[in-house]
């Protein structure tokens, strides 16, 4: 029953507004308790002589009053509800409800889900099972069907997520389960965003027993997104797209920042009547460009409106230099001729003023160019010569180039990569028994690795190479005989390279090919990271650990647990669940995996044909009011006042003296309704103190610690992997652990625990010296700590080893007394406390668990365990112990095992009990074995 915007869910109870008449007439006829008066009796008799009569019924004002809140009573229990929302239909055998999560559905995110909700609401009110999905989830993911109540839990918990739907294989999931519910509705909560597939999608899932449709949509496709980034010549060029059929022009505005998060330059984008594409260009020195860490749309709160770069997107600046003079009139025969063409779309290209080496090489240098080209330049003169070198050994990338004059100069053991024999080789002249050679399949080690070899070309004249042990590595591209055709050197920090060909047409037609352009871009690239970073060749087949994450609102986050490596190759990388947008690899050098590709369009979501019923609606907050909740309170404040006005006309509030009883009988009624709607802890807020409830919680059971390291992934890795093992500890062991206790060893009190979980992470701010001062009393002090670098396939934490974490965990362990370690022996307590184990494997097999080294350790005969005193005071694995053991609420493992043998969780598993066992009760499976001979001894 609805009256404009108020509606009553039992509008039958209104009826009892009829009874109000009769509640007037009762009211009217009980008069208020008479007033008491004590002595005197004259003051009585005169009251008595003047008026003589007795109330005979209720002030009109109370009465009122008292028909006021019966009134709102019967509104109450009508239960009223203010601005009242159409109910959706939500009936039949099932609710099929499948919600589009993916980028596109960031920005209002929180409509969507109080949408869902109100369909789920509606559901739970008709008893109706609910199947829900998302579009942008893992593919295992568990849809239903579920009660009310858990499809709610399942749909707070979702969150959008910076990738694609994938609609055939989520509505196919949802079309199998509405195989077994006939009659079902099917809610569509889309983005509004067309995809790839989508008709059969929607063929499929409406084909399986849908008996009606909710399609919900958003009011309009406003999204904008950025496509292309291009560091050109004069600027950063932009690219931004939207949906079409706007007809009106906008204008959006691009923000650069740099690796800080500082935002260093802006652009402005406008699009025209109607268009959908629109660009823009950030004029600023190429110097600050290459300060740019990301890109994005003001205003624009999804992924992609983001774009993150990497040293691809970065110019450098390159500086030519050549001894030939160039020919106004065949310009074709200039030695920097073509390379000029090849170089100038993505490098800033510098010249020399002098045409004398003493001049020009120093102006170059004075511009501190990433890279230095030389065209044919033979012997370097001696007064430049060192500062060239030096110039190398910090960084600077040197591309030589040969010539007669380099043929004739000699071996440069500073400036050249490898050793050269003297003059020329010729091929294919006339007393020349070979004919010109092709270039054959670039070595995998080097930087063109995933370039395919130009059939085209061919080399008649080369300089060669002295075939030392090394020429093999240092040969980046040779011809079919094996003679290297480019060779490379790192020396210091910087690159040595030599094309044993002249930079101009006249030796091979290498320079006219569109190979030689892929060549130099590659070594400019690696010239952008001076040589440390990963090559291209690499990354063809290498993979990338996730570095720095694109959320789905557009922010820049650590990455998820559920982010894998990126094995960048050949052509766009697609954007899934596993490897979301963001950069990957190192500090040492990233690789930008963005959403938007430059050909991506953003095509509006078509309604396909629905032979069902359809009800349309747009995603909105749920703006109903239900009333019934201060309808009561309103009443109950009547009540109040209505007592009130019975203990004043009653004379409770009288002001004499003598009625000292009554005042008090007042107040403890204000008392008690003030104790009924206030609350009452205040008597016992002093009663035990913080610090002693927290003491009593630790020590009530045995639980095991994680150290708080301040990044939210290894965080919720250690505090998962722990529940994992305290699951574990309770299904196989008497033991039943509380749960476990993340610590700050800066300030929380660590001896309550027996066992402290460390897992080392380089990016983790580094612990103060007063927290490691705290740590060491604790090892002193009978506590163990169990330090994970994480890196079994980086490192062990021997002498060599140089990964991150273990350069950090060697920090840390020098301002501690640290005793000798070792490897677990076989008859270590530890293979034997619970379960028998050989080794002791995390979610990575193969490094060993280092103790403290039992010095004096010797067995006698015919003993099964080491002896040894006390509990080692701290443990060191790289095998990542928690990934293993981390398991969700369900109980299913978060991380996989590499490599990916179940056998694996289950060992690391015991091998947790047994670290478990050992800290709780020491040696004693080394004390048993004296138990024969004292039962010996006591049966002498």
């Amino acid at each position: 029953m609805s009256w404009l915007p108020l509606s009553f869910g039992a509008p039958m109870v209104l009826w009892g507004l009829l009874a109000l008449p009769v509640i007037w007439w009762l009211l009217r006829l009980t008069p208020p308790k008479p007033q008491t008066e004590i002595f005197p009796p004259l003051k009585i008799l005169a009251r008595v002589l003047k008026r003589e009569e007795t109330p005979q019924q209720s002030p009109w004002w109370l009465t009122l009053l008292r028909l006021l809140m019966a009134a709102l009573i019967v509104a109450a229990l009508a239960d009223p509800v203010f601005n009242p929302r159409e109910k959706l239909p939500a009936e039949g055998a099932a609710l099929a409800l499948v919600i589009d999560n993916d980028w596109a559905s960031a920005a209002d995110w929180g409509k969507r889900v109080a949408t869902a909700e109100r369909l789920i609401n509606d559901a739970g009110s008709n008893g109706v099972p609910v199947v829900i999905a998302f579009t942008a989830e893992k593919a295992n993911a568990e849809i239903g069907p579920f009660d009310a109540a858990a499809a709610l839990d399942r749909l707070r918990a979702a969150k959008p997520r910076p990738i694609p739907t994938d609609r055939p294989a989520v509505y196919a999931r949802v079309a199998g389960v509405l195989e077994t519910l006939p009659g079902a509705s099917v809610a569509v909560l889309a983005d509004g965003l067309a995809a790839k597939g989508d008709e059969a999608a929607f063929n499929t899932l409406l084909s399986k027993n849908a008996a009606r449709v909710v399609w919900a949509t958003a009011d309009r496709l406003s999204l904008t997104g950025l496509t292309t980034s291009d560091n050109q010549v004069d600027g950063f060029a932009l690219t931004a797209i939207r949906a079409p059929g706007d007809p009106a022009p906008a204008q959006v505005t691009a923000g650069a920042f740099d690796d800080k998060g500082r935002r260093i330059a802006d652009a402005t984008l406008t699009f025209s009547p109607g268009e959908t594409t629109a660009t823009g260009t950030m004029a600023v020195p190429f110097e600050l460009r290459n300060d740019f860490a990301s890109i994005t749309l003001d205003g624009e709160r999804q992924a992609g409106a983001v774009r993150v770069l990497d040293e691809s997107s970065k110019r450098r600046r390159v500086g030519l230099l050549s001894q030939a003079e160039a020919d106004q009139a065949q310009p074709l025969l200039s030695p920097l001729y073509y390379i000029r063409r090849a170089l100038q779309p993505f490098a800033d290209l510098v010249e020399p003023s002098s045409a004398d080496l003493a001049d020009a090489i120093p102006q170059i240098l004075d511009q501190k160019p990433a890279m230095i080209i030389m065209a044919d330049i033979g012997t370097i003169p001696a007064q430049v010569r060192q500062r060239l070198v030096d110039w190398v050994d910090n960084g600077g990338t040197l591309v030589r180039f040969a010539g007669s004059r380099l043929a004739a100069a000699g071996n440069d053991e500073d400036l050249l990569p490898v050793r050269l024999r003297t003059g020329e080789r010729s091929l294919g002249g006339a007393l020349s028994w070979t004919s010109p050679q092709p270039v054959t399949e670039f070595p995998k080690a080097g930087p063109f690795a995933d370039l395919a070899p130009p059939t085209e070309v061919t080399v008649s004249r080369q300089v060669l190479a002295e075939p030392t042990p090394d020429i093999v590595e240092r040969t980046w591209a040779a011809l079919a005989d094996g003679t290297p055709l480019v060779t490379g050197l790192k020396k210091g920090k910087g690159t040595l390279v030599l094309f044993h060909v002249t930079p101009e047409a006249t030796w091979s037609n290498l320079p006219i090919s569109g190979s030689f352009v892929e060549m130099l871009r590659r070594i400019v690239q690696l010239s952008r990271n001076q040589g440390a970073a990963i090559a291209n060749a690499e990354a063809a087949a290498t993979s990338l650990a996730p570095y720095r994450m694109i959320a789905a609102d557009g922010s820049l986050v650590p990455p998820t647990p559920d982010a894998r490596p990126l094995v960048p190759g050949a052509g766009a990388l697609p954007v899934t669940f596993e490897n979301p947008p963001g950069l990957y690899g190192s500090e040492t050098g990233v690789f930008a995996h963005n959403l938007l590709e430059a050909d991506s369009t953003l095509a509006p979501l078509v309604r396909p044909q629905i032979t069902v019923p359809v009800t349309s609606i747009q995603y909105a907050f749920d703006e109903s009011r239900n009333l019934k909740g201060a309808l009561v309170a309103a009443a109950l404040v009547l009540m109040l006042l209505d007592t009130l006005a019975v203990f004043w006309m009653g004379g409770l509030f009288s002001r004499r003296p003598r009625r000292a009883g009554a005042v008090a009988t007042t107040a403890a009624v204000l008392i008690a309704l003030g104790a009924l709607f206030g609350h009452a802890d205040l008597a016992r807020a002093d009663d035990a103190k913080p610090g002693d409830e927290v003491a009593i919680e630790a020590i009530s059971k045995t639980r095991i610690a994680y150290v708080l390291t301040g990044v939210p992934g290894d965080d919720s890795i250690s505090r998962a992997g722990l529940e994992g093992l305290t699951r574990f500890l309770v299904e196989k062991t008497a033991l039943e652990p509380g749960e476990p206790a993340g610590v700050d060893i800066s300030k929380d009190e660590l001896s309550f625990y027996p066992l402290i979980y460390w897992p080392i992470d380089p990016a983790a701010p580094m612990p103060s010296q007063a927290a490691i001062a705290r740590i060491d009393a604790y090892m002193q002090q009978g506590g163990t700590v169990l330090f994970d670098t994480r890196d079994q396939f980086a490192n062990g934490i021997g002498a060599d080893s140089t990964s991150p974490a273990t350069e950090r965990l060697r920090d840390i362990l020098g301002n501690l007394n640290v005793p000798p370690l070792e490897p677990v022996p076989s008859d270590h307590v530890l293979t034997k406390s619970f379960f028998i184990l050989p080794e002791f494997p995390g979610r990575f097999a193969g490094s060993p668990l280092w103790v403290e080294a039992s010095l004096e350790a010797s067995n006698a005969e015919n003993r099964p365990v080491r002896t040894g005193d006390g509990v080692s005071p701290i443990m060191i694995t790289a095998n990542d112990f928690a990934g293993a053991w981390a398991v969700d609420e369900n109980g299913d493992p978060l991380l996989p095992t590499v490599p990916a043998d179940p056998m694996q969780r289950i060992y690391a598993l015991r091998a947790g009990v047994n670290i478990m066992m050992y800290m709780l009760t020491g040696n004693y499976k080394s004390d048993q074995v004296h138990v024969p001979i004292l039962l010996e001894r006591l049966g002498q």
